[in-house]
């Protein structure tokens, strides 16, 4: 059930029949017309463009559209008032048995409500945290963990069939870093000094990996020439940390349906394979790059490159795929990794970058757009910076980490349930304050705090009503009479509920599962508006003497909590059946 929709298409069947009755002329696109909340509640329930983005091509003007609009939509029962407003904006009023009805359907519903097959037959891919398997994830993958688990949930949510994939980055030269740092940490754990000299890892999470070694090789490793232990040392280190950042996404409720493993695609043609791909469409050539712009660097010089022609999709300028000792540059593995998941079948990519890759953007849709033939969209999702604080300063580093604070960190100070919520109480592209004092306190400034207190204050009202003997199983909520909601506090509670099957759509079509988040804190502060106006007018109570009246008031408040319980399932929160 979605009530938007629904009178979006009374809007529309209003217009196909003006068509057919010669008042518009045929062959207009409806598509641009919206039916949204107004932007003043006062103005009424819902409101349509539809005279405005059908004036020019219809040749009417909006006002004239409007005006025969309105009294089409007038003689429905549904609408208790159409008013054009201004050019010819369209302001309608629902009746109250339209809310009323909401909420018998909520009950019926349960789960389901909001649900949608928006992606109905999609197949959508979502890559994130993707961090190189040389150490714990730091806060900065806190948030793009969480941003992408709760995308995964929402466009499942509408339908899609999602795979969750983590990209590991084990192909380059970091690598064979994490291998150097940690057969130091074997040499001490054989009781030598360990020479952690600039450029390795000095965090003492290597620690338990060289112990391991010592575990599984002995001294065998020992006085042997890098070249001999290398390999070893690297496969050994990257399985361990793998492991370790499994358990740290584990933290956070996060699971990976697919790794992928960059090393995989080296020495296999499948690398070749892609840049083939592309070089059989006229998109490598050899050719030679013009100086970086500004102050050209002295140690610049021309050079014949194999490049990729990604100008013609909009990029600033063409990008090497080799470097000029031959090797593949970081480009090029991207590129067969993103083929990779175009011939699995993907109809839709999303990628969830850090904000220092924003210059990969370009140049990867451009590949993507050249390997599926423009069929297959990639939308890449950039996240911002996350800033630390605690007792009025920047949370320190972490010891163990070595040079950062650690998801574990977070975790373990703020719970798994707040760190999720508070990442989502930004848009992913704006830099947020993460403050551990903040986000522990009870107070209405806390989001996931107030979300959380309007969840067990539903429960709360479950709990005292069970007690007086009132049926509040949902199935008998849903046959009260909904007629006794009638006082205005109790249905601008209802509208806002009436919103989240929309909210949920704009948010899975833009790939913004922050919009879950915002929506919840507003339909939390409604539901204790409602609650608190019943501290003054004892009508507006949730129990009353009157049993029909108890049921009608707890259903409009058991839809309440059905929302907010959806919503915290697709941002990964457990709701709290009551607060402590």
């Amino acid at each position: 059930m979605n009530l938007f929709a629904d009178i979006r298409s009374l809007v529309t069947d209003a217009l196909g029949q003006m068509t057919r009755d010669g008042q518009l002329p045929a062959g207009l696109d409806f598509a641009p017309v919206t039916v949204e909340p107004p932007r003043d509640a006062a103005h009424g329930d819902m409101a349509t463009n539809a005279a405005m983005v059908l004036a020019k091509p219809a040749g009417l003007s909006p006002r004239s559209i409007a005006d025969a609009l309105a009294a089409r939509l007038a003689a429905d029962p549904r609408i208790a008032g159409a008013e054009v407003a201004g050019p010819g904006f369209l302001n309608l009023r629902l009746h109250p048995s339209v809310w009323q009805g909401l909420i018998r359907g909520v009950l019926t519903e349960g789960t389901d409500y909001g649900r949608s097959d928006l992606g109905r037959g999609q197949k959508v891919n979502v890559e994130f945290v993707s961090a190189n398997p040389t150490g714990p994830m730091h806060v900065g993958h806190v948030r793009g963990a969480v941003f992408g688990d709760a995308l995964a949930r929402l466009l499942t949510y509408t339908g899609h069939e999602v795979t969750r994939e983590y990209y590991i980055n084990d192909g380059g030269a970091q690598v064979d870093v994490l291998a150097r740092s940690a057969y130091e940490r074997y040499r001490e754990a054989n009781g030598l000094e360990p020479e952690i000299r600039e450029g390795l890892y000095p965090g003492d999470y290597l620690v338990p990996v060289g112990e391991a070694l010592k575990e599984s090789f002995g001294t065998a490793l020992l006085d042997k020439p890098e070249a001999e232990w290398l390999a070893t040392v690297r496969d050994f280190a990257t399985q361990r940390m793998m492991a370790m950042i499994r358990e740290d996404l584990a933290l956070l409720g996060v699971t990976m349906d697919v790794y992928s493993s960059e090393k995989a695609l080296y020495g296999t043609g499948r690398i070749e394979a892609a840049i083939d791909r592309l070089r059989a469409i006229g998109l490598i050539y050899e050719g030679t790059l013009e100086p970086p712009k500004g102050k050209t660097p002295e140690d610049w010089e021309p050079r014949t490159q194999t490049l990729f022609r990604s100008t013609a999709f909009g990029d600033d300028v063409d990008r090497p795929v080799k470097k000029s000792d031959g090797g593949w540059t970081y480009f090029a593995p991207d590129i067969a990794y993103h083929y990779d998941k175009v011939e699995r079948g993907f109809d839709a990519l999303i990628d969830i970058f850090g904000a220092d890759h924003g210059g990969y953007v370009k140049r990867m849709k451009a590949a993507v757009a050249a390997l599926s033939n423009g069929r297959v969209p990639l939308d890449i999702k950039l996240i911002q910076l996350v800033k630390l604080w605690k007792n009025g300063e920047p949370f320190k580093m972490s010891k163990r980490a070595g040079t950062f604070v650690t998801l574990r960190d977070v975790v373990e100070q703020a719970g798994a349930d707040v760190t999720r919520f508070v990442m989502l109480t930004r848009k992913n592209d704006a830099t947020l304050d993460f403050d551990f004092d903040k986000v522990l306190e009870q107070s209405k400034d806390n989001p996931v705090f107030y979300v959380q207190y309007a969840n067990a204050r539903v429960n709360s009202v479950l709990r005292k009503a069970r007690e007086a003997g009132i049926d509040c199983d949902d199935a008998a909520l849903a046959g009260a009479d909904l007629r006794l909601l009638s006082h205005a506090a109790e249905l601008h509670l209802a509208r806002k509920i009436g919103e989240w099957p929309r909210l949920v759509e704009i948010a899975a079509r833009g790939n913004e599962p922050h919009r879950v988040a915002f929506y919840l804190y507003e339909l939390a502060s409604d539901l204790h508006g409602l609650w608190n106006r019943g501290n003054d007018d004892a009508t507006l109570r949730f129990i009353q003497d009157n049993m029909a009246t108890s049921q009608a008031k707890i259903a409009l408040v058991r839809a309440a909590g059905v929302v907010i319980s959806a919503g915290l399932g697709i941002v990964g929160v457990t709701p709290a059946e009551e607060m402590r």
